[in-house]
């Protein structure tokens, strides 16, 4: 664990007595003035404390830990004057959020227990957060494994949607793009409530009944009702409910309004799941971008040249075989999987996880289905990118 205090100060000396003082219980890194402390925190960081003077030229403590909070938001900060001032207490508050707020002199018996409390204070914060993002990874885990196995059409099209969106985040230089992929992937995690059957439908581009319209439409709200109470995924519900809003305000839902209002993570989802329901229905990647431009009031027009440009790309694709047993996760199928009888148990393009390889060979033992399964190796702009299992060979 992290216990590293950084200790801020403009006078050199302060700084060596304040090592010297607590040398053998705390872990001092000293830092002469603010831009200094503020290099070292971006080469060495984060630190579980930081502790800064108020009084330095150039950039004050209240200043210094503000700019110290974006950089490293975990770490605890307090703050040291000789100049104790209630406006000077108020900056440090409400500005920098500060832990403590000392006075100088400080006792040796008072500094101590403050940075012990403080180290304490980054453990507890340290250790909220990886079982948040545990637990995060975990529900969204959870539901994507639940999807594959319940209705495994649905989460082909999330795969190859989450791929699309993972590829036009990077073409626009998205930064902090996780949300938008997790969305992806969550997409259809309504459709657990709408047949396999219509869904198949859907995808081919096949005509509807009225009754089973409804039921997909429905998806979207059902998907957001499903996301929204699991932490930190607030914005991904809403980026789902948003997914089939169109850029000029039409579709649903409608207390959304147009342009810049939609959510650019629902934005790159709707034209990257249209894109990809028009290739299922059977289009090349040239005739799906014709018919999205045939549209293109539907579609944010900085998405729509992003798509384009991967649409483009030379993509080659190195398809090999493998039997059941020798399938590991990570894989691409190029085929889909199903039983003797015409069953769908994977859709193609679905990445293979570790709970897909034990139901298809659970299948292969109990139902029979066919012992070579083909997954596909993509190499894109002079690299090959991890889309086939790792470890055996080429059956």
């Amino acid at each position: 664990m992290n216990g590293r205090i950084l200790c801020v100060d403009d006078e050199e000396k302060i700084l060596s007595a304040f090592r010297r003082q607590f040398e053998g219980r705390f872990d001092i890194v000293p830092a002469v003035g603010a831009l200094a402390a503020l290099e070292i925190i971006a080469a060495s960081g984060p630190f579980a404390v930081i502790v800064s003077d108020m009084r330095m030229p150039g950039m004050d403590g209240v200043k210094f830990l503000s700019e110290a909070r974006k950089r490293a938001p975990d770490s605890v900060r307090v703050m040291l004057t000789g100049f104790a001032d209630l406006q000077t207490a108020v900056e440090a508050v409400n500005e920098v959020n500060i832990f403590r707020f000392l006075t100088k002199p400080c006792s040796y018996d008072m500094l101590a227990k403050v940075l012990e409390a403080g180290l304490e204070q980054y453990r507890l914060i340290t250790a909220e957060k990886e079982l948040l993002e545990k637990t995060l990874s975990g529900a969204i885990k959870v539901l994507t494994e639940v999807l594959s196995l319940t209705n495994p059409s649905a989460f082909g099209h999330a795969s190859r949607v989450q791929r699309l969106v993972q590829d036009i985040c990077k073409e626009m230089h998205v930064a902090d793009s996780w949300q938008f992929e997790v969305a992806a992937m969550l997409s259809q995690i309504g459709c657990v409530t709408v047949p396999a059957d219509t869904l198949e439908k859907i995808y081919r581009g096949q005509r509807l009944q009225e009754t089973e319209t409804q039921m997909f439409e429905a998806h979207t709200v059902v998907g957001c009702d499903l996301v929204r109470n699991i932490p930190r995924l607030e914005d991904v519900a809403k980026t789902i409910a948003c997914q089939r809003k169109c850029f000029d305000g039409s579709g649903s839902p409608k207390e959304v309004g147009a342009g810049a209002e939609i959510p650019l993570g629902a934005r790159i989802l709707k034209a990257a799941i249209d894109y990809d329901m028009s290739k299922w229905s059977g289009l090349s990647g040239c005739d799906a971008m014709v018919e999205l431009r045939r549209n293109s009031q539907h579609y944010d027009p900085d998405v729509l040249t992003a798509l384009e440009t991967i649409s483009k790309s030379s993509d080659s694709f190195e398809i090999r075989e493998y039997s059941v047993m020798n399938l590991r996760p990570n894989a691409i199928l190029a085929d889909s999987v199903t039983t003797p009888d015409g069953f769908l148990i994977v859709a193609k393009g679905q990445e293979v996880t570790p709970a897909l390889c034990q139901r298809l060979r659970n299948y292969a033992i109990r139902r029979g289905i066919d012992d070579k399964i083909r997954v596909r190796v993509r190499e894109r702009r002079g690299a090959v990118e991890a889309g086939g299992p790792g470890g055996p060979g080429r059956a």
